[in-house]
């Protein structure tokens, strides 16, 4: 396993400051342990156990029985790392030929052990990218994030149309699924019908002669994000 430098915090608490941020910024109500400990697949009583740690490291607000919130070091902390991460997976995708679904677990390894100079030689000859591969915001060296008006597909009601901007990017094999139903990051889709139930949705990907309707189940649903218009 991949180990920070010495001037960093450690791997798991970069990893744990990470994904309490990455829960915030995703707009999924507030940041619980067991939301935490289905993220990190492990027990809830380990999350406490690293909570505490995090507190006495000015890392986190959290009382017992209550949301977790990032303090500012915290979250300066948590967009370091992210930064890293996703700088990491778009290089891999454009400079080494990856696909989208093989980069996350690779940037996972490599976001700890690389420096923060070849980090931003990475940026460099990208060209500042401001997202990654699917369309997670990259932060800037100095912690500030392009925000973007979006909403979660699973959420729109029919008649919504808008452009696909990110795609949650944990799961490979749904990755894998969206590729192969040829939906990703700029396309264009719009919410016909809304089956009742929470069941799936008819959506229109694409625009003119090209556009095409099709099935999506809310799994898919709930991994994309539109941009509205």
């Amino acid at each position: 396993m991949a180990t920070a430098p010495p001037d960093r915090p450690s791997t798991s608490v970069e990893d744990y400051v990470k994904v309490i941020y990455d829960l915030q910024e995703r707009g999924a109500g507030p940041v619980t342990i067991s939301a935490m400990a289905e993220r990190l697949s492990v027990s809830n009583s380990s999350v406490s156990g690293m909570l505490r740690k995090l507190g006495e490291l000015g890392l986190v607000d959290h009382r017992r029985y209550g949301s977790v919130q990032l303090t500012e070091t915290g979250t300066k902390a948590a967009l370091a790392v992210l930064r890293r991460h996703r700088l990491l997976e778009t290089y891999l995708v454009e400079a080494l030929g990856y696909s989208w679904d093989e980069v996350h677990e690779e940037a996972e390894e490599l976001e700890h052990a690389v420096s923060d100079k070849f980090v931003d030689r990475i940026a460099e000859h990208l060209g500042d990218p401001v997202v990654d591969p699917h369309g997670d915001p990259i932060p800037t060296r100095d912690g500030k994030v392009v925000q973007r008006a979006t909403g979660l597909l699973s959420e729109a009601g029919a008649g919504t149309s808008g452009t696909i901007v990110r795609v949650n990017d944990t799961d490979p094999e749904l990755l894998r699924y969206l590729a192969e139903q040829n939906i990703g990051i700029g396309m264009r889709i719009e919410v016909v019908e809304r089956q009742p139930f929470g069941g799936s949705l008819i959506v229109r990907i694409g625009s003119g002669e090209e556009a095409r309707e099709r099935s999506l189940g809310l799994v898919a649903a709930e991994a994309l994000w539109i941009g509205r218009p």
